[in-house]
């Protein structure tokens, strides 16, 4: 409870509650509640609030339910790297500039983790390419860091 304790006059930033949600599902010892959920964000949340998360969350398929009785219970949909994957994306959609958030992502990179976002990117190009028949190393000959 104490680490989701927070400052009541501070609103928590875009995506907070659901990335809060999302935690502690992930932490679950299996498929939980929203009760489950809304205790272990401490409660000081309304039922219906988690429930909203949930549902929202949902609709994003980042987690599944499953009917148990007279209630649902929720799991991630995804492991701890589609976790951070998720919370990536929210962060770039909470953004109006993406190709900015993007540039300076890309060049705070270590350079062993740029050379791997390349090779992933080049996989994911070719597979693309590859459905259309195309020949992917093609188009994306001579990449690199441009100046």
């Amino acid at each position: 409870m104490g680490k989701t304790a927070r400052d009541p006059g501070r609103r928590r930033g875009q995506g907070e509650l659901e990335a809060m949600v999302l935690t502690a599902l992930h932490e679950a010892p299996g498929p939980v509640t929203a009760a489950w959920v809304r205790e272990r964000l401490g409660g000081d949340l309304a039922y219906t609030t988690v429930v909203t998360i949930l549902t929202r969350l949902l609709a994003k398929r980042a987690v599944t339910r499953e009917k148990s009785g007279r209630s649902f219970v929720w799991t991630p949909a995804a492991d701890a790297a589609g976790l951070a994957a998720h919370r990536m994306r929210q962060v770039l959609d909470g953004e109006s500039d993406r190709g900015t958030v993007l540039t300076r992502f890309v060049t705070g990179l270590t350079d062993d983790d740029e050379r791997l976002l390349r090779e992933l990117l080049r996989q994911s190009g070719d597979g693309a390419a590859h459905d259309r028949g195309e020949d992917g190393g093609a188009r994306r000959g001579g990449e690199g860091k441009s100046d």
